[in-house]
């Protein structure tokens, strides 16, 4: 039976009353009027900003570690010191903005990290760097779900919201790619601090402009805060991550890393307990049992986990293997950006001819095809190749993310919509922390035994990139064949 889309959402009651539009969104047949496109303009440069922080520091890592005085061992935490608030605090911030009003939070999130990237700017120590960071990493987990809320709320759904996002997708993949490279542009001409002071400068840009656009929510019943479900979700995903993280440059051995794996895991168990009998829980069970928010979400998680660890071993093999320079690796992944715009642009017009869930189906097969192609890279040759598999796999990638939004926050009410986002865009930061440890941990194991049995540098480390290759390819293709089952099973339970 074919995997058809529709516009409700399967699992909403036949007869149910339309969820009521919010004060400023837009009708779903008509144009964007300019207010709107200024809005969407404003949510884009925000979301943009965040995506350029996860990407631009990479770069001028080892410069920042000898300006500072970093060891080489911890330099891992400038990234890590994002990630964990950043993703451990996602689902909690998007649940407060549902009720305490969108727009204070995301004015909140804001000013938050405008304020950290110009401590992380003039750090005089490494200890205020991180402190920086994190901060960083706090404001991040307010702007994201609520700047995703902001749109969806904004725009009604049907073709404008599809636009939306598609324009949001776009950004945030391209935020992430201009990083890479304008990271190492500004490092060599300014150093490391400009990174951070550009981050500062463009988040006042979006704090001035955001007062003047935006307005507020409203809830029609008084607050309460889940505090069992928030302690328990957000330790879990701080442990979870925190875990993930340090295992990507220390290994699973460590102590302290199976131990925060256990954390992370036994938390998360008793955070589903708890919200099955909380009165207003964090996060809706019922939600989580939609179909569409569901595979939605594990589509999601997916897309970005696989295809983020495709640029890490890229890299490492563009410079390890074929010895090229950080400014021509660049460049390659600057093609990428390049895809990545136009994939954006006509997602939206292929989402209208296939719908959504077909759309996200074939967005994950063009990523894993690609992927596999790229086992065809060489220790003498494999530029083209590498340029080409991560170019047109990230198409198939803007797809499957622009699709698997629209999908997980269909036919979700405008009152839980910053729950739904939060589902979203933990998908998202859970999705990039997790993919490069785990397939850089396999990488790496499978590089130390090559060289163990004398392979030459070159060959091992060919060989460990192909294996991760290997896999990412492969589960991108078990997880399209379960979303197709699962959306399929929901329109057959509809239609019967």
């Amino acid at each position: 039976m074919p995997i058809t889309d529709s516009t409700a959402a399967p699992d909403t009651p036949a007869g149910a009353a339309p969820a009521p539009a919010a004060p400023d969104a837009a009708p779903a047949g008509a144009r964007m009027t300019r207010r709107a496109q200024l809005i969407l303009l404003l949510l884009c440069g925000a979301q943009f900003i965040i995506a350029l922080d996860f990407s631009i520091l990479n770069v001028a890592l080892p410069v920042l570690g000898r300006d500072l005085g970093m060891d080489q061992a911890d330099l891992q935490w400038a990234v890590t010191a994002f990630a964990l608030p950043s993703g451990g605090f996602l689902l909690l911030a998007g649940r407060i903005a549902d009720l305490f009003g969108r727009r204070r939070l995301f004015l909140v999130g804001l000013g938050v990290f405008t304020a950290a990237s110009v401590l992380a700017a003039l750090a005089w120590s490494p200890a205020v760097f991180l402190a920086g960071r994190a901060l960083q990493g706090l404001g991040a987990a307010v702007i994201v779900p609520t700047g995703m809320s902001l749109l969806t709320t904004t725009f009604a759904e049907g073709p404008q919201r599809e636009r939306a996002l598609g324009v949001s997708g776009t950004v945030l993949s391209m935020g992430f790619t201009i990083g890479m490279v304008l990271g190492g542009v500004l490092t060599d001409a300014l150093g490391w601090r400009s990174t951070m002071g550009l981050l500062s400068v463009a988040g006042v840009a979006v704090l001035v402009g955001a007062p003047l656009l935006l307005t507020e929510s409203r809830h029609p019943e008084r607050p309460r805060i889940d505090v069992p479900g928030a302690v328990t979700v957000t330790g879990g995903l701080l442990s979870l991550i925190y875990a993930l993280s340090t295992a990507a440059e220390q290994g699973f051995g460590r102590p302290d890393v199976l131990v925060a794996l256990l954390a992370g895991v036994g938390l998360l168990a008793a955070f589903v307990v708890v919200e099955s009998r909380a009165a207003q829980p964090l996060v809706s069970l019922p939600m989580l049992r939609r179909r569409t928010v569901a595979w939605g979400n594990l589509a999601g998680l997916t897309t970005f986990a696989m295809m983020s660890t495709v640029v890490f071993l890229l890299t490492l093999y563009l410079q390890e293997v074929l010895r090229l320079s950080p400014f021509l690796t660049g460049l390659v992944f600057g093609v990428q950006g390049v895809v990545s715009a136009f994939a954006g642009l006509v997602a939206p017009r292929v989402i209208g001819r296939l719908g959504a869930r077909r759309t996200l189906l074939t967005g994950l097969l063009i990523q894993a095809g690609c992927t596999a192609a790229l086992l065809g890279l060489g220790t003498g040759s494999g530029l083209w190749l590498a340029l080409t598999g991560v170019a047109l796999g990230s198409l198939g990638h803007l797809w499957a993310i622009i699709s698997y939004g629209v999908t997980a926050t269909s036919g979700v009410p405008d009152a839980e919509q910053g729950l739904a986002t939060g589902l979203v865009t933990s998908s998202q930061q859970v999705g990039i922390t997790i993919g490069i440890p785990l397939l850089s941990a396999v990488a790496s194991a499978h590089i130390a035994a090559l060289r163990a049995d004398g392979s030459g540098f070159a060959q091992a480390t060919l060989g460990g990139i192909k294996l991760a290759l290997g896999l990412d390819a492969a589960l991108l293709a078990v997880v399209a064949l379960l979303v197709a089952a699962g959306l399929r099973t929901v329109r057959t339970t509809r239609r019967g």
